[in-house]
Formats: structure tokens, sequence, C-alpha cells
């Protein structure tokens, strides 16, 4: 659909033209978000873990993410984190689906600060207001689990008596699920979190704005806000490996919106999307050289794990 409506010669020419300068800021860039990143993760596990550990982690699930579909690389680096560190596989994952929650909030509280200057109006602020009220509500709602977690426990147990087979299942993995969101209860660890989270989405945006005026000179930082929030929410939900084509779609989408000629837009989330891939692919790779992995082994064991977490 997005090659459709886009002209393939402006695209040739788009990405011929481009600011060679402006895409190596942006590689620079995508090198922070991901320390930056590796920081906020290693916070959510409470330094259970090495910075290199969760670093190189981060990276080999990024790049199952981008050859697998349904984000299948976070079930991954879940089960290679907690091999590499005296925390449980269902303990990591909690922190993982907690850093989406965090992505989540943030991409809602980006669209609701930018929409009403992008549609000259507040008639949609009602929309934005709910998404970030359910969003809002979810983390909420996983605080009070962390914060009464013998309460939590007990409800399963309870729920689960009737099911044997259900609590064979998930029993260990109910308590350490909840022992990963134990941050939420910590307001020091959590306002770091916070922090970080907040720096990550910054360094995100003129990341953003630097590969869009790389092929749309005159492009403001509104629409970069803009597209990182569309482009965040398009992709949050599993589809193809990599989000290949929602990315584009989303972006090019959010940028028709400022009038952006669809062929510069795609020629800016093409590169977008490229320099993701080369980059995590890179890390990823050098990730499951270090740590012994392979590709194709590494996705037999995510595809035989067990509820407990083992293979």
């Amino acid at each position: 659909m997005v090659f459709y409506f886009a002209d393939l010669k402006k695209l040739e020419q788009a990405i011929l033209l481009a600011d060679r300068r402006m895409l190596l800021l942006a590689i620079l860039l995508v090198l922070s978000w991901l320390g930056v990143r590796a920081l906020l993760w290693r916070t959510l596990l409470q330094e259970k873990a090495s910075y290199p550990a969760v670093f190189w982690t981060m990276n080999e699930g990024y790049l199952l993410n981008n050859v697998l579909p349904f984000r299948l690389g976070e079930i991954a680096r879940a089960f290679i984190l907690s091999r590499k560190a005296p925390v449980g596989f269902w303990e990591v994952l909690s922190t993982i689906i907690l850093e989406r929650i965090l992505d989540l909030t943030m991409a809602v509280g980006l669209l609701f600060t930018t929409l009403p200057f992008v549609v000259g109006g507040s008639n949609q602020l009602p929309i934005a207001l709910t998404m970030a009220g359910v969003v809002l509500m979810a983390l909420f709602t996983l605080y009070l689990l962390a914060r009464n977690r013998e309460w939590t426990i007990g409800v399963f147990d309870k729920i689960t008596a009737r099911f044997p087979r259900l609590r064979k299942l998930a029993g260990n993995a109910v308590p350490a699920f909840i022992n990963g969101l134990a941050i939420l209860t910590d307001g020091r660890r959590f306002l770091k979190a916070v922090f970080l989270v907040v720096l990550n989405w910054l360094i995100a945006i003129f990341e953003y704005h630097v590969l869009i005026v790389a092929f749309i000179p005159a492009a403001k930082l509104l629409w970069s806000g803009f597209a990182l929030a569309v482009t965040a929410l398009g992709i949050a939900a599993p589809s193809s490996p990599g989000a290949l084509g929602v990315f584009e779609a989303a972006m090019v989408g959010s940028l028709a919106i400022f009038g952006v000629d669809a062929s510069a837009a795609l020629a800016a989330a093409i590169t977008a999307h490229l320099l993701q891939y080369l980059v995590t692919g890179v890390l990823g790779i050098y990730g499951l050289v270090i740590d012994g992995e392979s590709l194709a082994g590494l996705y037999r064991r995510v595809r035989n794990l067990q509820p407990d977490g083992k293979v």
C-alpha cells in the first residue's frame, strides 16, 4: 500500500539527495538510544544483571524481533537473560512487559501533547485522553499487584484450586512475575526508571527529527514528535517481523497530515527502519557470538520453552 501511493522515481531521487551528515548523526543517536535503553531495562531488573549482559541480551532480542513475527524476540531475551543472571524467566518477562507499558504511556503522552497542534483544535482530545486513561490504568493495576503480592498470590491459589493443571502450569510463574514488578513499589528506582524512559524518548524524537530533516529539510520538530507517537502506537501490537510494512505505513501516514509527499516520507521511513535493522542486527549478532548462540538454535530453544521458563 505504501509503495502504491509513492512515486518510485521520486523515492529514488529523495534517497540519492538525502543529507549524509544527518544520517551519520542518526546512527550516533540510535547507539545513544540503545545505551540508555539498556540502563532503563537494568533499572527495571533492579540491577540484578550486569550492564553488559543486559545490553547484549537486549540487542539479541531486537535481532530476533527483526526476523521473527509476533515479537518473539521479547520472549527470547527473557530466556537469554535468565541464563546469564540470577533472575528467573518470568521475572525477566514481567520487566519487559513493564517496559512496554512505560513505552505506551510515553507514546500516548506524546500523542496527547502534539495532537492539539496537529488538528488545530481540541475535538480529538477525548480520544487521546481515553488512550492515556487505559494505559495508566494498566500501569496502576500492575502497581496494585506488586503492592499486594501475598494477596495476589492468594487469589491466584483460590482460583486455580479447582484447576490442578492450570496451577501446575503457572504455579511458579505467577510469584516470579509479581517479583519482577517490585520496582513499582520502590520509589527511588521507579523515579530513576521514569527519568530514563523520558530521556530515551527525547533521544528518539531527535533521532526521528534528524532522519526526517535528511529528506525533508523544512520539517519541524512537531512533525517528528507526532510521527514517533503514531509509529510507536502503530507497531505496539505484535505483527510482521520487525513490523515490516506496518512501521512504514504508520510513519508515512503521520507525515501525510503535514502535507509531506509520500515518496519523501517513505524514503525517511525506509531509512529509519534500515538503520534500526543494521545497528541492532550487528550488535545482536555480536551478542549471539559472545554467548555462543545461533539464531536457529535460539529459535528452537524459545519454541521449546516450558511454562516454568525451562527448555
